[in-house]
This record gives C-alpha cells, structure tokens and sequence, in this order.
C-alpha cells in the first residue's frame, strides 16, 4: 500500500514539534481523552503506526484487521468514530459500513474511510453506504488528526441536538398529556352537572305548566322542595370535588368515604331521576336488600357513576326501557369482603367488539340517539371505581339488553377501611 505517513516539514507549533514529533499541546487532548477511535485495516505496520499517533495525543485506540471483527467489536464496545480501510480481504470497507449502517445501535457512528492514492475509491459510494468523510494515503497526519477532530466535535453537536429534541418532545407530551387532562376536567364537569341540570329543569318547567292552568299560582310541596336542595347541595358537592380533583393531580380521583348505605341511596337517586325517566317512558326497579353492609365510599362519586349508568342506559337505548338496580356481597377465600353493584337494561344490547373499548376516554357507543360531550361517561366511571379499589364492566349480547357491574369495598363495622 506504499507509504503510510507523509510529512512536508517540520511545523512547530502548527501540530510537529522541531524534533517531527507530535505536538499534544495544539491536538486538543481534553476533547481526545473522551473519545474512542475504532481503526480497521489489514495492513499491521498502518495500524501501529495510526495507534501511536492517535495515542498520543489521548485518544482512546481499538484496533480490527477485518470488517467481521470491526462489526462484533463495535457491538459490545461502541467506539465514537471508526476509521474504515476500503481495501480489505474478505469483507471489504463499503459493507462494512453497509451493514455498520444497518443496525440502529451502531448507525449514528461517525465512519472515515482511507484509501490510497493508486486505489479507485468510488467517492459517491462511500458517502452513499454512510460515510461522513475520506482520506487518501498516503496523508499528512495532522491532516487526518483535524478531519477525526472535525467529526468528533459534529457528533458531539448531533447528540446535545438529538438529545435536546428528546427533552423538547418530552416537555410536548407532558404539555399535550396536561391540556388533555384540561380538556377532561373541563368536560367532566359539563357532563356530570347535566343531568341533575336536566332532572331540576323538568320540575321547575313542570311547576310553571301547573302555574299557567292555576292563574300564575302553584303549589310545591315540601317533599319536591327537599329533593330540588338535596339535588342543589349534590350539584355543589360535585364542582367542589371536581375542582378539588384537578388541583391536586390533573388526572386522579379524590375521594371522601364514609360508610354508605346502598338501599336509602339508591332509593333517594330513584326519586332524583323520576322526572328524566318519565320523559323516557323508562322504568327503574331497586332489588337491593335492605340488609346489605355499608360500603366504604364517597357518596358524591358514587353518585356520579350511578348516574352516568342510567344516562348511558338511556342514551344507547329506544323509549320504553326498564332499568333494575341490584347488589350483593362477595366475599372470596383469603379475600376482603365486596359488594357487587349491577346496573341492568333490556335495551339493544352490544355485540362484543363494541365492549373492547367501552371504558376508553372519548369512546362512544354506535347506537348513542343523543350523544353530547365527549363520551366521558364510562371512563369516568371506570376512573371512580378503581380510585375506590374496585373493578368495572360489562356483560351484553345483541338484543338481550346489558349488565353494567362494579365491586366497592365494605365498610368495616368498627371503623376501618376495607380493603386497607
């Protein structure tokens, strides 16, 4: 391959020293300390000759005799720049930065190929496999000591760069990941406030039908007054947990339990929702057992997912629906007592790949009459339930209704939280 190292003259202080030794001084040994050059040649006087230059001036030096050894040794000992051969036996210097180019762990590494001067060194191909740059042999050393100095600082810009874009990407998702829990807030608020929105205005409406036929006078009875304050009080219950939940964590639960009783519950939620199921021609029955254990639960939550049931039942289903409220304990082996919940319909039922999903922010039935919002129903429910310890879901079959369940944990008779 002829002569390896060519020097014109001595250069001082420009990289020789006036002995034609190297100066370290001006090779930037603070940036060449931190940095390992893979060589690979074939030729064993141009490696020696290349790992004493390079050492000097602090590089770290690894050295291969093959394109195989090059690729297996840059696999487990990542060099950061690889100065090729192009001329080798057996695999030559254009697949091995081919296949060094293939694998992501290895592609981002900077490759200079050297090629003598009396070889045909096809320029296009080489950048084309992945080169960043050439040298010629043979080749002044402080020529080749600026070109692998040039790369290095490239590659330690390209990866601040790709590292700062990571970090700009993260700070977006986080930023997308924060406006889309705005967004749920904001729509969980609408959503829930609807419907004891809705019940109220269909009293008041009704109060003002009575009126007109009674020459502007009305009577309200104290049980109506009591519902619409108890409704009122919810409603603020409600704003107040929701603000309270997206203060404190933009995508959690907070919670308030205290021991419910399942049956008054429901019954006083019954008498809520009497209005809206009227306009439905809808009918709603309660089986719950009058015997059952308190569960351990925030009583404005759990509001919200019973009514959000009975609006998904109403909503995904024709006129005429009969609603049924049920519960009872399971208590497992080795296990902390629960109460089952269920929520069942004789409506259109759903086919199973319309229940894969069904929990999943902004998923929506295909059978919605009146969908508003964002379909934040389910999920939400899901969201209360499991910030309660319990589970969510469905069973349902095409024309044979659905069952809606969830599991909420007993109360403990002296005070304490079960599950812990």
């Amino acid at each position: 391959m002829g002569t390896w190292l060519r020097r014109s003259r001595p250069m001082g202080r420009q990289g020789w020293s006036e002995s034609g030794g190297l100066n370290r001084v001006d090779m930037n040994t603070e940036l060449a300390g931190t940095n390992a050059i893979l060589l690979v040649d074939d030729n064993s006087t141009n490696l020696g000759i290349l790992v004493k230059a390079l050492s000097e001036v602090g590089y770290q030096v690894r050295v291969a005799q093959d394109g195989s050894s090059a690729i297996a040794q840059t696999l487990y000992a990542k060099p950061n720049l690889i100065l090729l051969d192009v001329m080798m036996p057996g695999m030559d210097g254009f697949e091995t930065c081919r296949q060094l180019k293939a694998n992501p762990s290895t592609q981002d590494i900077p490759v200079i190929f050297m090629t003598a001067l009396t070889e045909v060194f096809d320029k296009v191909q080489g950048f084309q496999v992945g080169g960043v740059d050439y040298i010629t042999k043979p080749f002044e050393l402080d020529e080749l000591l600026i070109r692998v100095r040039t790369h290095l600082n490239l590659q330690t810009l390209q990866n601040q760069l790709r590292a700062q874009n990571e970090q700009l990407q993260a700070e977006i998702r986080d930023r997308q990941k924060a406006q889309e829990a705005v967004q749920v807030f904001l729509h969980a608020v609408s959503h829930d406030l609807r419907n004891p929105v809705t019940g109220g205005l269909m009293v008041l409406k009704s109060l003002l039908e009575e009126a007109e036929q009674r020459d502007g006078q009305t009577t309200i009875s104290r049980s109506i007054l009591e519902r619409m304050i108890q409704s009122h009080d919810r409603q603020l219950a409600l704003i107040n947990s929701l603000l309270e939940t997206h203060t404190n964590d933009m995508g959690g639960i907070s919670l308030h339990r205290q021991p419910v009783q399942l049956h008054p519950f429901v019954a006083e939620l019954a008498a809520n929702w009497q209005p809206m199921l009227q306009k439905e021609d809808a009918t709603l029955q309660i089986l719950l057992p009058e015997s059952l254990a308190p569960v351990n639960a925030d009583p404005n939550q759990l509001c919200r997912v019973y009514e959000n049931l009975l609006a998904n039942a109403l909503k995904h289903n024709p006129p005429g629906l009969t609603l049924t409220l049920n519960a009872e304990l399971l208590s497992p082996p080795a296990t902390s007592p629960l109460l089952r919940c269920t929520v069942q319909d004789d409506g259109v039922g759903m086919a199973p790949e319309q229940m894969q999903n069904l929990f999943e922010l902004y998923k929506r039935g295909d059978h919605s009459r009146r969908t508003v919002g964002l379909g934040l129903g389910l999920y939400l429910c899901r969201q209360i339930i499991t910030a309660h310890g319990g589970q969510i879901g469905v069973t349902s079959h095409p024309n044979a209704g659905s069952t809606f369940w969830f599991t909420l944990p007993v109360w403990d008779a002296e005070g304490s939280l079960l599950p812990a």
